[in-house]
């Protein structure tokens, strides 16, 4: 595990962002739904009349036969909003290096009158759906990374981590667990470590209505073993919605377990430090610069 913590000066001051700000159905420009051109859009899961959509970025002449490598992100927006808008620009940036990268939507609150436990079985359906669609998506199926921001964040670290919720009505023989994963901002810690709470008294009595379940069964930190996706995470240290402290706690988990583990720290920065339109992209250009040379790492992209 590699523990870096970045020394990073913004150049405009971002205002703190609240967990009202967060819930939000319309933020920094975004829709939902959302148009997203030169997307393919497929349905990936269909519950009663909801249906979930994957936007799907290709390489420049993409062919099913290539076998890339592919990603899938998760908006945040606490559980209860968002859009999927929120990674597209991310997905543009990979497709463009090469590999096939999505972004998902999934039941939230304001719109399915879902709990979180049902966004963590919705991001397992994704996972699982990239594979099970892999040789007409080009896809390398043993190179499938899960990536996310805040609670999307949270969710993707469920598909790595945590090993209950996948949906009943799917085949199991074909895996939830990503290969990799990518977290911006995630909340990792939804229930006490040695008696340290990982949000102020006010939330943390309000998070089993907002979970569905015992907060603990899909807290990443309390289900972290051994054989974890290797795994990269941006986090503000200024961070007042997840604090930063709870990633650490995370990440030290992960390389006690033997898990491959990387923290990157960015200073004075706070919640959604890394979106695209952010200031003047700077906290974007340096997460995304970090994510590519994970990547190219584990062989997912060429060097550049």
């Amino acid at each position: 595990m590699k523990i870096e913590t970045l020394t990073i000066m913004a150049i405009l001051t971002i205002a703190h962002l609240t967990v009202a700000e967060e819930t939000k159905p319309k933020r920094q420009g975004r829709v939902y739904p959302p148009d997203l051109k030169g997307a393919k859009v497929e349905v990936y899961k269909t519950i009663g009349d909801v249906k979930l959509n994957m936007y799907i970025f290709t390489p420049a002449n993409h062919k099913p036969s290539d076998k890339v490598p592919a990603i899938v992100f998760f908006f945040g927006g606490g559980w209860r909003s968002g859009t999927p808008q929120q990674f597209e620009q991310h997905c543009r940036l990979l497709a463009s290096r090469g590999m096939v990268a999505m972004t998902a939507d999934y039941r939230v609150s304001s719109r399915h009158e879902t709990k979180a436990v049902v966004c963590v079985a919705d991001a397992k359906s994704a996972v699982r759906w990239v594979r099970a669609n892999a040789n007409r998506l080009g896809v390398d199926p043993d190179r499938v990374a899960a990536g996310g921001g805040s609670a999307g964040g949270h969710i993707a670290a469920c598909t790595g981590v945590v090993k209950q919720f996948d949906d009943s009505t799917e085949d199991s023989s074909i895996s939830s667990v990503p290969n990799a994963m990518v977290l911006f901002n995630p909340a990792l810690v939804l229930s006490a470590i040695e008696g340290k709470q990982p949000l102020d008294e006010k939330r943390m009595a309000g998070l089993p209505e907002r979970t569905g379940v015992d907060p603990i069964e899909i807290s990443p930190y309390h289900h972290v073993s051994k054989g974890a996706p290797p795994t990269i995470i941006f986090h503000g240290i200024a961070d007042a919605t997840v604090p930063y402290w709870t990633t650490e706690k995370f990440a030290a988990a992960m390389t006690k377990a033997g898990n491959n583990c990387e923290l990157y720290g960015f200073e004075d920065q706070e919640h959604g430090f890394f979106n695209y339109g952010r200031g003047d992209n700077k906290m974007f250009n340096a997460t995304t610069k970090k994510m590519d040379e994970f990547l190219v790492q584990l062989g997912y992209l060429n060097k550049n």
